[in-house]
């Protein structure tokens, strides 16, 4: 996938969080903002897989459902919600081992408990997009 596509899906996947956003506003659980934004993007045309079962692999150990990520959209981006205080380096840290075991270029690490939704987005790239 070009750069240009991943600039397009990641813009429509903020547009649909900032909606969510406006409309939920902030202190609400994940769960809330994760039923919205799938809502939110599938309205849009994409195609979302929320709770999705990812392997891990460790050396010759295969973890079946070793992780769950929150959303991924057209099997492209991994999209993690949060809804807390302040975004931590093991947040983003987080992402990036999820984007690493999925083999998957592009993360957003969306946290909806900030008073602009602009100010809660992270972009996160494994490799080079």
């Amino acid at each position: 996938m070009s750069r240009r596509k991943y600039n397009h899906l990641s813009s429509i996947i903020i547009k649909s969080a900032i909606e969510v956003h406006k409309g939920l506003g902030p202190g609400l659980l994940e769960r809330v903002y994760e039923d919205a934004l799938v809502w939110e993007m599938k309205q849009q045309g994409l195609e979302v897989v929320r709770q999705a079962a990812i392997d891990v692999r460790y050396k010759e150990l295969e973890i079946v459902n070793g992780y769950y990520a929150d959303i991924i959209v057209e099997d492209k981006i991994i999209i993690e919600l949060k809804a807390v205080e302040n975004i931590l380096p093991v947040h983003k840290a987080q992402l990036l081992s999820y984007l690493k075991l999925a083999d998957k270029k592009l993360g957003l690490l969306l946290n909806f408990h900030v008073k602009k939704m602009k100010d809660g987005i992270c972009r996160i790239i494994n490799g080079e997009l």
